[in-house]
């Protein structure tokens, strides 16, 4: 990613004092962009209420995998090649994730997750073997690739990781998804694909996942649309899905309303109405250029053909996009809004958290704050430049009201005093950012064989993404994913030291 924001002469200093003691320096920044961002153009980096960060190792393996703040641990678990359940290699590009059940287990304490695996299509030996199946079919008569994405579910008792096990194949693409109040995940894939397998299967859908993999179906709920889907949140006071799609600049906000509200696993395959979101009295409103207190009051308008292919769309305003998703096409006609890219959503206390991971003036991503009671979009957080945040993707809140992004900023240096690697982003209540943890993956294979893990995980991940971070409903265990080389964490610590 391209750093707008920074001077050669800032980075050059910036670099310089990468090896700095992390508080003094994080305070000076602060107060270096406190001006801006009080004055409402932008976020700041500031201190952050866990203090400093520094590698920790995994109780697990050993292995120094995350930095964390003084008095966290963690511990890995579901890394890509390692055995699962059922005598087969765990797939890899661990995704979007969710608790979808809490419960007794004698007398403990089990949660289970629904974990993605933003696998496209891939060789047959890389095909997710799961009770339900979608599409078996190549990608076409001329490729004998197949889908290869697709969920599994983890189980997490008393602190303690005990199996993984596959729960939805022939997908592709599944990015991220939501978690249900019934109790459910549902899986996104990130594509609007208009060409079929040979199966005859296209892809760009919804699928519900349970917490027992024997009873998810495996069919997708067209009426939710089929186009590059990141993300859903569901309000559980009406049964509304809110909906987010990655793609570039042609990227609508969703609402499925469905027939049956009253919500259970397979209800909102029962029917309902796509919608999407148009900005009241502004047709086909961009909402790229959003800065922060920007807001947007919303009305919506229905989608009749959820399946439709994809197509160029012309809207009131003359504004033609090429090549977007025949849902966007429908609503833009209609004077819909338009993000840069849609990418993680979350329902918290009345409220929609949605991520831009490309909005504001200088593309480094932006968060709203959807209002369920005023149908009001407000921007809470821009960032200036990678430094406060790179690109946000996955969001989540905890049980006590703190927001968390994860970071997709690239390959790009990280300009903060804890060197290159990917983070996760605690966002203050007054919209700034500061830095909870940080991607440290830079392993040899004779350190992964050393604690009994796959080489094939060998290699510097550090500027892969932080994905599916999430908190069990206690929110004593934050966990999370590293998308390269695909490992999954659980980290504990004192939590109530911040908003987390």
């Amino acid at each position: 990613m391209n750093d707008k924001n920074f001077s050669r002469t800032r980075r050059g200093l910036l670099m310089g004092l990468a090896g700095a003691n992390a508080a003094p320096f994080l305070g000076v920044l602060a107060a270096l962009q406190s001006g801006p961002a009080r004055a409402g153009a932008a976020s700041a980096l500031v201190n952050s209420p866990y203090g400093p960060i520094a590698p920790a190792r995994d109780l697990a393996t050993g292995l120094p995998l995350l930095q964390l703040p003084a008095g966290f641990s963690y511990k890995s678990f579901g890394w890509r090649d390692d055995i699962m359940a059922d005598g087969r290699p765990c797939p890899g590009n661990h995704d979007g994730m969710g608790v979808v059940l809490s419960r007794k287990a004698g007398g403990a304490t089990e949660l289970v997750l629904v974990r993605n695996h933003e696998c496209l299509f891939g060789a047959a030996a890389s095909f997710i073997h799961a009770p339900a199946v979608y599409d078996r079919g190549a990608k076409n008569a001329t490729s004998a690739s197949v889908a290869s994405g697709g969920t599994t579910n983890l189980v997490y008792r008393d602190g303690n990781w005990v199996s993984v096990t596959p729960s939805l194949g022939g997908t592709t693409g599944n990015c991220a998804g939501g978690v249900t109040p019934w109790g459910t995940w549902l899986s996104c894939e990130e594509i609007g694909s208009d060409t079929a397998s040979t199966e005859g299967k296209r892809h760009g859908y919804v699928f519900e996942v349970l917490p027992d993999p024997g009873k998810t179906t495996g069919r997708p709920i067209v009426g939710m649309g089929r186009f590059g889907h990141e993300a859903v949140a569901v309000d559980p006071a009406s049964g509304i899905v809110y909906m987010t799609e990655d793609s570039a600049a042609r990227s609508g906000f969703y609402r499925y309303v469905p027939t049956v509200k009253t919500g259970a696993p397979g209800s909102l395959a029962q029917g309902g109405q796509l919608q999407m979101a148009r900005v009241r009295g502004t047709p086909n409103a961009n909402l790229a250029a959003a800065s922060i207190n920007s807001v947007y009051p919303l009305e919506w308008v229905d989608i009749a053909d959820p399946d439709q292919n994809r197509g160029d769309a012309t809207g009131p305003t003359g504004i033609a996009i090429k090549s977007a998703s025949g849902p966007f096409v429908q609503g833009w006609a209609q004077g819909a809004l338009r993000m840069n890219r849609g990418e993680g959503i979350w329902h918290h206390a009345g409220k929609i958290y949605v991520m831009d991971t490309s909005g504001g003036a200088e593309a480094n991503g932006t968060i709203f704050e959807l209002d369920l009671a005023r149908h009001s979009l407000k921007c809470i957080f821009c960032s200036p430049s990678p430094l406060v945040g790179s690109m946000g993707d996955n969001l989540t809140v905890s049980p006590r009201g703190g927001l968390l992004m994860c970071e997709d900023g690239g390959k790009e240096l990280t300009l903060d005093p804890y060197g290159v690697g990917q983070r996760l982003m605690g966002i203050t209540a007054s919209g700034d950012a500061y830095i909870f943890a940080k991607n440290n993956v830079n392993l040899a294979a004779d350190q992964l064989a050393t604690a009994g893990k796959p080489t094939s995980a060998a290699g510097d991940h550090r500027t892969a993404e932080l994905a599916g971070a999430c908190f069990d409903p206690s929110g004593r265990t934050l966990f999370a994913n590293i998308y390269t080389p695909g490992i999954t964490v659980a980290i504990t610590g004192p939590w109530a030291k911040g908003p987390l």
